[in-house]
C-alpha cells in the first residue's frame, strides 16, 4: 500500500496525487490520497491510523510532498517504513511561519486559519536524525517555494535524485515512476 501525503493547502486530490492514482490503478498497486486535515496533530493521528490498519495485512510505503514530506519523513521514523519524499519541507515550523493568518485550500479555495499552535504542533514531529537508508529524495533545484539545499543537507546519505530546473510541483514526476516503484521494492501484479 502506498500512502501519498499532500502538501500544505493541497488535497488527494491534487496533480501529484492523481497522476500517482492512474499509474498505480494501471500496474495494480494499492494506492491512497487522503485529503487530510489543516492541523497537523490531526493530519498526523489519520494518517497513523491509515497506517497501523494496513501495515498488519500488507507493507505500506509513504510517499509525500512539501509538508507531507516532513509528515511522511516523521511517520517514516516512527513506522520505521520507507519513504519517497518529493520537495519536502524538512523545516516545516519554520517555513510555515510566513503563511500564519488565512490559508487558502488550492482545492476549492475554501479559507482556514493558521496560527502559532499549529506551527508548535509541527515542531512536537521534528526529526533529529531520519533513518537515511528508507529514504528516497525527489529535488528539483527550481523550487520557487523551497530552499532544495535545506532538504539536501538535512537528508545526506540518502538516496536522491536532484535536478536543475522544475518548481515546486516537481515538474516531470512520472519519469520516476519506475524509480520509485523499484524503492519501495513493489512488484507490479499482473
Amino acid at each position: 500500500m502506498i500512502i501519498y501525503i499532500h502538501g500544505f493547502g493541497s488535497s488527494g486530490e491534487a496533480s501529484k496525487a492523481k497522476l500517482l492514482r492512474t499509474y498505480c490503478q494501471e500496474n495494480k498497486i494499492r494506492f491512497i490520497a487522503p485529503s487530510l486535515p489543516t492541523i497537523p496533530d490531526l493530519a498526523i493521528k489519520t494518517l497513523s491510523e491509515l497506517i497501523e490498519s494496513y501495515q498488519d495485512n500488507e507493507p505500506v510505503y509513504l510517499m509525500g510532498s512539501s509538508l507531507g514530506g516532513y509528515y511522511s519523513l516523521y511517520l517514516s521514523d516512527k513506522y520505521n517504513l520507507k519513504a519517497v519524499l518529493i520537495n519536502p519541507a524538512v523545516n516545516a515550523p519554520e517555513t510555515l511561519q510566513r503563511a500564519l493568518g488565512h490559508g487558502v485550500n488550492y482545492y476549492d479555495n475554501s479559507a482556514y486559519e493558521w496560527n502559532e499552535s499549529h506551527l508548535e504542533m509541527l515542531e512536537s514531529y521534528e526529526i533529529e536524525e531520519p533513518n537515511l537508508e528508507n529514504i528516497l529524495l525527489l529535488l528539483q533545484k527550481g523550487d520557487e517555494v523551497l530552499d532544495y539545499e535545506e532538504a539536501l543537507d538535512f537528508l545526506e546519505g540518502a538516496k536522491m535524485v536532484v535536478e536543475e530546473g522544475g518548481n515546486h510541483s516537481f515538474e516531470g514526476l512520472d519519469r520516476h515512476f519506475t524509480t520509485i516503484q523499484r524503492f519501495f521494492g513493489v512488484a507490479l501484479k499482473l
